[in-house]
């Protein structure tokens, strides 16, 4: 078996080579061909690979801002977890105002919270609030049966779900319990996967959309938020291969990757903080509580205390990413909602080598 090292290298070469042979040669040639039927001065290699750049940022620029058509609304609902407040709540009141039959999943129905009262409150036959905990069967089953039953009496298809309900949390490794990551992740992970499941059917004969709320740590890890991130990786990786799956039944899947909107969102509050890194220190082992140090915890507990007013407040260019993927004919694999700092630092993490990364965020 030849080493793999020097395969590895013998195809960067060849690689580099073959890139050389088209920037170099095939594509200067290509261009003064097609410079002389028209009439214009030949180019150098030089202006050819400028050229070619500038068309390439020309066509991302222009892209997004492309007609891509909309789908009619009449006859069609969208199922949505997670309308208790943030993303969810103020996704269920937009699509409603565009027309669309909402079916707001809410975990906090029975208790009458904030959101529900809200989104009752608008005596729409159109708004269907329902109690519905992503973490439990029965539940999501008895939801399934109250929306079949729903869609047949009224004649709507299921058009979309949005898998919106998340949950957070943060600490480092050492100090969070194995309960901590099968929480989050019967949440994050599960949840979508379960309700994805239950509703597919629907959803595959209406040849609508799967929608599912990732992360930018769906992408990129972080320090603290390992639980956060192993379940939006999950969430990621099932996304794409449902894309996958149900490309030939005419279902599009589309995943959202927000970016900070913690003080939009509410998801991480002081007072959660504070609970969690008393949790966290009072479960730590003592030998992690030892070498780590109180001192060390503090510090870090007060950095997750400043995140709490950080990040974007404003959730409009979410939900208009999520409503482009639910209406838009040509709708996108990923979406990015996020500000320019963790837009760079993206694409940083996703497409340059990792000690480059490694270089810039964590030494």
């Amino acid at each position: 078996m030849p080493n793999v090292s020097r395969v590895k290298m013998a195809l960067m070469v060849l690689f580099s080579l073959s890139l050389t042979l088209v920037l170099g040669v095939l594509l200067p040639d290509s261009l003064n061909l097609v410079a002389r039927l028209c009439g214009f001065t030949e180019t150098t290699v030089t202006h050819s690979i400028v050229l070619v750049y500038f068309l390439f940022v020309l066509i991302c620029v222009a892209m997004p801002n492309l007609p891509r058509g909309s789908v009619k609304v009449e006859g069609k609902a969208v199922f949505i977890t997670g309308c208790d407040s943030g993303f969810g709540f103020a996704l269920a009141m937009h699509l409603h105002a565009l027309g669309f039959t909402v079916f707001a999943g809410c975990l906090q129905k029975v208790k009458e919270g904030t959101g529900v009262r809200k989104l009752e409150s608008m005596k729409s036959d159109r708004m269907k609030v329902v109690q519905m905990n992503v973490c439990s069967e029965e539940e999501v089953a008895e939801t399934v049966k109250c929306v079949r039953k729903h869609l047949q009496e009224t004649e709507t298809s299921l058009w979309a779900l949005v898998n919106n309900a998340g949950v957070s949390t943060f600490g480092e490794v050492e100090f969070t319990s194995l309960e901590t990551y099968k929480q989050v992740a019967d949440v994050n992970l599960w949840g979508t996967i379960r309700v994805t499941k239950a509703f597919l059917p629907l959803i595959r004969r209406a040849k609508g959309r799967v929608v599912n709320i990732a992360s930018m740590f769906g992408r990129m890890s972080n320090s603290s938020r390992s639980p956060y991130c192993v379940s939006k990786y999950g969430v990621e990786a099932f996304s794409d291969c449902l894309r996958y799956e149900m490309h030939r039944w005419g279902v599009k899947v589309s995943i959202i990757e927000p970016g900070n909107f913690i003080a939009a969102t509410g998801i991480l509050t002081r007072d959660i903080v504070m609970e969690t890194a008393d949790k966290l220190w009072k479960e730590a082992p003592q030998i992690v509580q030892e070498d780590y140090g109180r001192a060390h915890f503090d510090r870090h507990v007060s950095v997750l205390k400043s995140y709490c007013n950080s990040g974007l407040r404003d959730v409009a260019i979410v939900i208009k990413d999520i409503t482009d993927a639910v209406m838009s004919c040509y709708p996108y694999t990923r979406y990015n909602p996020m500000d320019a700092y963790w837009w760079i630092r993206l694409l940083i993490m996703t497409h340059l080598p990792a000690a480059i990364a490694d270089r810039l965020y964590i030494y």
